[in-house]
């Protein structure tokens, strides 16, 4: 079913907010933060391009946007900036993050322009105070997170069609080499944004299949969850129990045809009873 009917031209960056118990969203391209409250849908102006967001308090988020990674007041819409990142690249913007179990936010960068992509990306994660570059040399970082007991962090390469998975100290630092957890190379197959169940499996909207799909701990194709839009880009569990599937979807490389042949591109869709999430970390800077 469609939950929010506004068009993002790229929506991302789903996630159940802990404490607000609400979905937030990002339409990148459009520097737009979204989310529907009790009195309908809201929206805030973000400083750049803007991408994923983690909970801090009730009001205090944590949001990737270009430049680097901002606390931001749900309430007021200001912003603050807490860690620049590549800032002196205006070619870049962030992609898929979110918080780990440990309390870091792990955060992606990518080159704006599709064509100059490749190798270009890298992954970051603050915590408490330190920021690291984890990885470099990924294109389009997606799929970042976390296995329900925190030792195990996963991300892909969306256009390397490839999903890794790497082992996680106590302080959610890797603690070796990541390996490969899903090879899609040379299927048509291309994995966005990703979550983890309450048993561990690993939920991934897959760009162009329109479909949200399901696979266990060790890489089992599990079932799918169809979109009636095809780019389908980024998942999250929440609502009553965690027991509804969000989805966005994206208008992005897609030709006026193929709008017209899916009107209903770049919404919000939402799936009841298909799984069961889990509570979403906070942030600790």
């Amino acid at each position: 079913m469609i939950f929010d009917d506004r068009i993002n031209d790229l929506g991302e960056g789903m996630l159940w907010h802990p404490s607000q118990m609400r979905p937030f969203w990002f339409d990148i391209l459009n520097k737009k933060l979204r989310s529907v409250d009790g009195n309908g849908p809201r929206e805030w102006d973000l400083p750049g391009m803007g991408s994923a967001l983690g909970a801090v308090g009730y009001y205090v988020s944590v949001v990737a946007c270009e430049g680097g990674v901002y606390l931001m007041s749900l309430e007021t819409g200001e912003t603050e900036l807490l860690v620049p990142i590549e800032a002196d690249q205006p070619d870049r913007r962030p992609n898929d993050g979110k918080v780990d179990r440990q309390g870091g936010f792990w955060t992606s960068t990518l080159v704006k322009d599709p064509a100059a992509r490749k190798g270009k990306g890298a992954i970051y994660r603050l915590y408490k105070g330190a920021t690291r570059k984890l990885y470099d040399g990924v294109s389009i970082p997606n799929a970042i997170c976390f296995s329900p007991e925190g030792d195990i962090a996963y991300f892909a390469d969306t256009m390397a069609q490839t999903v890794w998975k790497v082992a996680l100290d106590a302080d959610g630092w890797p603690a070796g080499e990541r390996e490969v957890f899903l090879d899609f190379t040379g299927t048509e197959i291309y994995p966005d944004g990703a979550t983890i169940d309450a048993a561990g499996n690993f939920w991934n909207a897959q760009w162009g299949l329109g479909r949200v799909a399901c696979y266990s701990p060790t890489g089992e194709f599990l079932k799918e969850v169809k979109v009636d839009a095809p780019h389908t880009s980024c998942c999250a569990f929440g609502g009553p129990g965690l027991k509804t599937l969000y989805v966005t979807t994206a208008l992005e490389e897609m030709s006026p045809e193929a709008i017209a042949q899916y009107p209903n591109s770049g919404k919000v869709f939402a799936f009841e009873g298909v799984g069961e999430g889990l509570d979403e970390p906070k942030f600790l800077p």
